[in-house]
């Protein structure tokens, strides 16, 4: 149970208390009850129910809907047994139970929020009305303050319940992410002073020695780039069922291919997320393949007005005019279909500017959902 949560079940029993007392001084004050022994069982029963209550709606286990059923049939019930006290209902009095009704619509309302609240209200409202209709008091006589009122307090506490929980939960949220940035930024400059450095020192001397040691350097220029660029992400957590887009474009990062996107999250959908990264490896293919392995390339990714876009841009011999519809129409369908027909299968459009040795780049934007 959460520190809002807790307060707002603590006010409940306070409230519970509180009409609890002042349904015995009403009791007290109006005298002249046909039955005041039954009276004195109910208010009892009362008093028990209260002790009870608060007990179990301070335990997380115990709260839930058995225990909220139980809860209106007994307020219902001493609701209901004004009659008998009374001798018959009397205008001119309140219910034995008071505004003690009103407890049982507080604890549905900060369980269930606010539909919860008003459907408790209907059902204790509905039985105060039956008890008085059936007491013999005209229709058009009917009070409806107490109703209102009813109403008002089982939508509203719900309503405010159920905002300070997401509030809560925003908070920790909040908290966690701050907690993670720190930890990031730790475990950054940890690595900066000793696994950065050292890959770099490791790539220049390679190139210096030549052979395989050259090889050797590359591959730690590849693994620099890439982790220099995972420890300068920004943390975010992604609702479930999405993914951090920047996550996945970072795996294309090397030596040769530069990888730049923004502080935030990119967050989409798992599957466009996927579909949208296997269209940017799709461009990178056909870089390392018309331009050559080693070839240098860059991608960049933005959000912006909802909508989320990819560019794959390299220095190539770049693309002849008429060169994609003749690649597509003798089966190459590397570009028609790896490329434009995933972007276009997820909502999106593609955008090809190249001209003969200018390079070619390669624009994919893809609606983002709130």
């Amino acid at each position: 149970m959460t520190a809002v949560e807790g307060s707002f079940w603590r006010t409940v029993a306070v409230f519970r208390a509180a009409s609890l007392v002042y349904a015995l001084v009403v009791f007290l004050r109006a005298g002249g009850y046909a039955h005041p022994a039954i009276g004195w069982l109910v208010l009892g029963v009362m008093a028990l129910w209260t002790v009870a209550t608060v007990f179990a709606y301070s335990v997380e286990e115990f709260r839930g809907r058995p225990l909220l059923a139980a809860d209106m049939l007994v307020t219902v019930g001493c609701l209901l047994a004004t009659p008998a006290v009374q001798g018959g209902y009397r205008e001119d009095s309140l219910p034995i139970t008071a505004t003690w009704m009103g407890g049982a619509v507080l604890a549905w309302g900060v369980y269930g929020g606010r539909r919860v609240g008003a459907v408790a209200a209907a059902i204790v409202s509905l039985a105060d009305l039956w008890m008085r209709g059936a007491g013999g008091m005209e229709f058009e006589k009917l009070p409806i303050n107490g109703t209102v009122l009813l109403f008002l307090a089982g939508v509203l506490v719900g309503h405010v319940a159920r905002l300070a929980r997401k509030a809560e939960a925003r908070m920790q949220e909040a908290i966690e992410l701050e907690a993670a940035g720190r930890e990031r930024e730790r475990l950054a400059r940890g690595i900066h002073d000793s696994v950065l450095q050292v890959l770099a020192l490791v790539q220049r001397r390679g190139q210096e020695v030549g052979g395989e040691a050259a090889e050797l350097g590359r591959l730690a220029g590849e693994q620099e780039a890439a982790l220099r660029e995972l420890v300068s992400l920004r943390p975010g957590t992604p609702p479930e069922g999405s993914v951090d887009l920047r996550v996945l474009l970072q795996r294309y990062g090397s030596g040769s291919v530069t990888v730049s996107v923004p502080g935030t999250p990119l967050t989409l959908p798992a599957a466009v997320a996927g579909e949208l990264s296997a269209a940017v490896g799709a461009a990178l293919d056909n870089v390392a393949r018309h331009c050559g392995e080693r070839a240098p390339a860059w991608v960049f990714a933005e959000s912006d007005d909802g909508t989320v876009t990819v560019t794959v841009r390299d220095e190539g011999p770049g693309i002849p005019e008429g060169r994609l519809e003749q690649a597509a129409a003798t089966g190459r369908l590397g570009m028609a279909q790896s490329i434009r027909g995933r972007v276009e299968d997820l909502g999106g459009a593609v955008t090809v500017v190249s001209a003969p040795g200018r390079g070619t780049e390669i624009e994919m934007s893809v609606p983002q959902p709130r």
